[in-house]
């Protein structure tokens, strides 16, 4: 147990009715629930449980809806004596983790990502664009693509999901561009992505400016477990480098394959998906095929992911 990584999902994760079972059955989970719902003045159980889908799925909403759902699924795993070894989160998901690792308080936490959506959604109206996915294409080969795309926009690389999926963000003629000489060039699959922006782009550079202020007044403490960072794919313990990089992650890469590597590179021995979905999972499997992972969606996902690893 003592190499056990936490991996936080980040936007496109969340669903309407997440969450609800863990706080109808958990004390602990309810908390979770009112104290983040107190930060902000929204009520997040409401919004997660009830939606309906278009109000959840708004940026600002969803931010916010995601953290407090992964802290909740949390709440159950400590109040069993678990103590995570690692943790990991993918973009809006660091902030989860950084809760997880005692570097971030759940509140300040959850008034963070819930202007880091407001920010990014007004970044996404002042500079439109969009994201796709690219499938099937390696990064050298891709870049080749995006250098030729250019001649449209801004369009760059936003995500290294696996070697085999990557996202890219920018304009929207810039972005159709790079889809289309991909397809061309010999990828398997180019899917258009339903974001309001894009994000982990230049495009983004007002919300990377309103986040430096908003976490400029936030308390980050170095981190009680291995913390692994997007915009590095390696560990982070200096609470300034901490700040640094999650205002730099807004527009730049989320380099996940290096973040599981690292991990691997650590011997880590389980990879649990704390909170709704799972992608990270999915992810997981194809970048370390030999890491066994687990999920925390549900109560009965939690009492398997216990009982497995005899905690408690």
């Amino acid at each position: 147990m003592d190499r056990t990584a936490l991996l936080f999902p980040g936007q496109g994760s969340q669903r309407v009715g997440m969450g609800k079972d863990l706080f109808e059955s958990s004390p602990e989970a309810r908390e979770i629930y009112e104290r983040a719902s107190e930060a902000i003045d929204v009520d997040l159980a409401t919004i997660s449980f009830e939606g309906p889908e278009e109000e959840l799925t708004k940026t600002v909403n969803a931010q916010p809806a995601l953290l407090v759902a992964g802290v909740a699924a949390l709440s159950l795993l400590l109040k069993r004596d678990f103590v995570p070894w690692a943790a990991a989160g993918h973009s809006l998901g660091e902030y989860t983790a950084l809760v997880a690792a005692r570097s971030l308080s759940l509140e300040d936490a959850t008034r963070a990502v819930r202007e880091r959506g407001r920010l990014m959604y007004e970044a996404g109206l002042e500079s439109p664009g969009t994201m796709a996915a690219i499938i099937g294409m390696d990064a050298d080969e891709l870049d080749k693509v995006l250098k030729d795309a250019r001649s449209k926009g801004v369009v760059q690389i936003a995500n290294l999901n696996t070697p085999a999926q990557i996202v890219i963000s920018g304009e929207v003629d810039a972005v159709a561009s790079a889809m289309d000489l991909a397809a061309r060039r010999g990828a398997r699959r180019v899917v258009p992505l339903k974001v309001s922006g894009a994000f982990h782009s230049e495009l983004l550079v007002s919300a990377r400016d309103g986040m430096e202020e908003v976490l400029g007044g936030v308390a980050i403490e170095a981190p009680e477990c291995l913390f692994i960072a997007n915009v590095t794919g390696g560990a982070l313990s200096d609470p300034a480098d901490i700040r640094k990089n999650l205002v730099r992650q807004i527009v730049e890469p989320v380099r996940w394959v290096e973040c599981v590597r690292a991990l691997c590179n650590r011997k880590a021995s389980l990879m649990i998906e704390v909170g709704p979905g799972n992608v990270l999972r999915g992810l997981v499997r194809k970048i370390e095929p030999d890491v066994r992972t687990m999920g925390t969606g549900t109560v009965s996902d939690i009492d398997k992911l216990l009982a497995a690893l005899s905690v408690g």
